[in-house]
């Protein structure tokens, strides 16, 4: 681990947060009839936030225990971005003009709005959520999430905009991704599975921000297709850090953890065997690589692997070793490629068939011809093996984040996404055309926006 990057880290990601609680000046104060030095104070309430701490200068212990990168992904992480701060859009509810709204979750308390910030005419999304009738689990939950919010920053992380209270609601600004998650755009557009190039640029993009989220210690746990959003720019992040959780407790890293996701239900097709199994063994960053793969069959299938199965089902399908796979002329028997599409037993997403036979081509696009089998594709080996090392049952054998964008499934990306994937995903447009979008109490105008966000699954967005 370099000097600059602990520098970096520091001084433009964990220092604001620190000066938000203990201010420029140094000072001291009383806790527990002891009187603590500033940099003691610091190394307390970061214990406390479970905010690993970082240390710019290896070997000075002022500040405690240094944060240990991943020894798989220190060398290829990308120097961060200067941090865009938080608080750009006003903690004021009069700035906000509520045009619909879009979704709700989190057991009815959430509701999730279109909205226009006035200053500046911009559309951006805010999940406002009944903090009166949560329960202690879910603010403790929320707290966590908003805690991360702060913490990270990149490029392919969904940022935060700005946190406030207003009355007895907490509200959240996003971005407003005009593209959808990618599970729209399967359910609505691309219901055989999408191109592999549009997919290579979709992985490549979460893999990016689990590299970064993996570098800083953390789990994801909810890698799908609903939390990969797109932009209207082409820019693909990753959200879902409701149930993110840290290797890093009491200032020291852990090499694994045994707790088990928080409303998990949605996310079990997901889940790699060993968070399932909830053994001794325990689990690590490698079982978001797991996610990863199941989320590379859903985008190339148009469905999930185990999807309609029940849950002790699945369960033992993955400890038995059962993999998914990529559905094409090389996985599905030919005698089911010549059924029609509603007879096909490739709708499991389980191969099923010798796996071999036939040439393999590079586009993967789906069939378009009517009445034609689905799966009457041919993906390209590199897409095959990606997936099949990301599918692997023994999670030592996984690759980390970093090592697979280095994979040869990627050479085929040639442009910058903002130039590509608007181009790979037409017919689909983005809902980005707001200009002419009447104020809230115009009927016409609020059902015609309506009709368009209709198409996008905003509950399972989990922002």
């Amino acid at each position: 681990m370099n000097k600059e990057w602990y520098q970096n880290v520091f001084q433009e990601q964990l220092f604001p947060t620190i000066q938000e609680q203990f201010g420029d000046e140094q000072f001291f104060f009383q806790h527990d009839r002891a009187t603590c030095h500033k940099a003691k104070a610091i190394t307390k309430w970061l214990g406390e936030q479970n905010i690993e701490i970082l240390d710019p200068w290896p070997g000075n212990s002022t500040l405690g225990p240094s944060f240990q990168a991943n020894e798989d992904s220190c060398e290829s992480l990308s120097p961060l971005p200067p941090r865009d701060n938080m608080g750009t859009f006003l903690p004021d509810s009069s700035a906000y003009e509520l045009l619909t709204i879009i979704g709700r979750g989190l057991e009815d308390l959430m509701t999730v709005n279109f909205v226009r910030y006035k200053p500046t005419g911009e559309h951006i999304a805010i999940r406002r959520i009944d903090l009166e009738s949560c329960t202690n689990d879910m603010v403790n939950y929320l707290q966590g999430e908003l805690h991360v919010s702060k913490l990270f920053h990149h490029p392919s992380i969904l940022p935060y905009k700005s946190i406030f209270i207003v009355e007895n609601e907490l509200w959240v600004i996003t971005p407003f991704m005009a593209y959808g998650s990618a599970r729209d755009l399967i359910s609505t557009h691309f219901t055989d599975g999408m191109s592999e190039l549009t997919i290579a640029y979709i992985l490549l993009g979460v893999l990016r921000a689990l590299e970064y989220i993996h570098h800083m210690g953390y789990v994801h746990r909810s890698v799908k297709a609903s939390h990969i959003l797109i932009s209207a720019d082409g820019q693909v992040y990753l959200s879902g850090l409701r149930s993110i959780f840290s290797l890093i407790g009491h200032g020291q890293r852990a090499r694994v953890v045994h707790d088990f996701p928080q409303y998990s239900v949605k996310v079990l097709p997901w889940l790699s065997p060993e968070v399932l199994q909830q053994n001794l063994q325990g689990y690590d960053f490698r079982s978001d690589i797991y996610s990863l793969g199941i989320t590379a069959c859903e985008l190339a299938n148009g469905h999930v692997p185990f999807k309609d199965m029940p849950a002790t089902q699945m369960l033992l399908e993955k400890l038995n070793g059962t993999v998914p796979c990529l559905l094409d002329t090389t996985t599905v028997p030919p005698e089911e490629l010549s059924m029609k599409p509603s007879r096909s037993g490739a709708d499991s997403g389980i191969c099923e068939g010798p796996g071999a036979g036939g040439a393999r081509h590079t586009n993967g696009e789906p069939s378009s011809s009517s009445g034609a089998n689905p799966y009457s594709r041919t993906f390209s080996p590199h897409f095959h093996t990606f997936v099949e090392l990301c599918l692997q049952r023994d999670p030592e054998k996984r690759p980390s984040a970093s090592n697979l964008i280095g994979h040869p499934f990627f050479k085929q990306i040639k442009r910058r996404p903002c130039e590509a994937l608007p181009e790979l995903l037409r017919p689909v447009s983005p809902l980005s055309s707001f200009e002419c979008v009447p104020p809230q109490d115009s009927p016409s105008g609020l059902a015609s926006l309506e009709s368009g966000l209709s198409q996008l699954d905003v509950d399972d967005w989990d922002f």
